[in-house]
């Protein structure tokens, strides 16, 4: 069994992405007032908003930008060119950046302990494939860690660490091939018709539709230019073609969901 992450195990409340994109733009232009710089946190914001332009034109062809890489566009942006990056500021500049999801944490979907604490009693081999967004992979590992979930994990692929973004069947493969498994014997979760149903279905998973309402930020999804609303766009895209396995309105129903599955095929 593999999972997405973002509003599959990890929920997020209303309003609290522009909360967190605000204590990032604090925090960094904090860091390079330390060192000698004068970029406010309303030029990195305005910067965000040419970093939210790109990031959607790269992941649309399931390609992936580092966190690094990205602060290296909000500074160069924010600075109008005039600011590159300097080598001995970047841990620094990306301790400031990363720091930004412990600030503004999103919350546990509590099912996902449930769910997660079965599938370890019946000796299922669990994993999780993510796409990050502004918080790199290594971060996401510490909330899940902090959230005491990590531990559930056989197998853990962020997108940022290999270089590929869901939906691309690579992702979902390599996820197969470091469990040691077929495809066919997993069963993928997760909140997006395109990234996860359409990627796991093309990469030979059997695929569930986590279908629901709860922790989402609508007010990100309100916004026609926020990151999060252009992104959703883009993934929910060719509805019509996208045939999951099975749709669940909650977490707590992928028990029965691999059950039944299981019953069509041995997983």
């Amino acid at each position: 069994m593999t999972f997405d992450v973002w509003q599959t195990l990890l929920l997020e409340r209303n309003g609290w992405s522009l909360r967190r994109r605000n204590a990032r733009c604090e925090s960094l232009a904090r860091v390079l007032g330390e060192f000698g710089l004068e970029i406010s946190a309303e030029q990195m914001a305005l910067a965000f908003k040419k970093l939210d332009s790109w990031l959607v034109s790269v992941w649309d062809d399931n390609r992936e930008v580092t966190h690094l890489d990205q602060i290296r566009f909000l500074v160069r942006a924010a600075s109008e060119g005039s600011v590159i990056v300097e080598e001995e500021w970047v841990d620094q500049l990306s301790s400031a950046y990363v720091s930004a999801i412990f600030e503004v944490p999103p919350y546990m979907n509590l099912d996902a302990y449930r769910v997660l604490q079965w599938l370890k009693n019946h000796n299922k081999l669990v994993g999780l494939i993510c796409n990050v967004g502004l918080t790199p992979g290594f971060g996401l590992r510490n909330v899940l860690a902090k959230e005491g979930i990590a531990k559930y994990f056989d197998l853990m692929i962020f997108s940022d660490e290999v270089d590929l973004r869901k939906p691309d069947p690579r992702i979902f493969r390599k996820a197969a091939n470091e469990l040691q498994l077929k495809p066919y014997k997993i069963v993928h979760v997760g909140d997006n018709l395109r990234s996860d149903i359409w990627g796991a279905k093309n990469a030979g998973f059997k695929a569930v539709y986590l279908s629901t309402e709860v922790g989402r930020d609508r007010i990100a999804e309100s916004d026609p230019k926020s990151l999060i609303s252009i992104s959703r766009k883009l993934s929910n895209s060719n509805k019509d073609q996208i045939v999951p396995d099975k749709t669940i309105p909650s977490l707590a129903m992928a028990i029965e969901a691999i059950k039944e599955l299981e019953a069509r095929i041995k997983i």
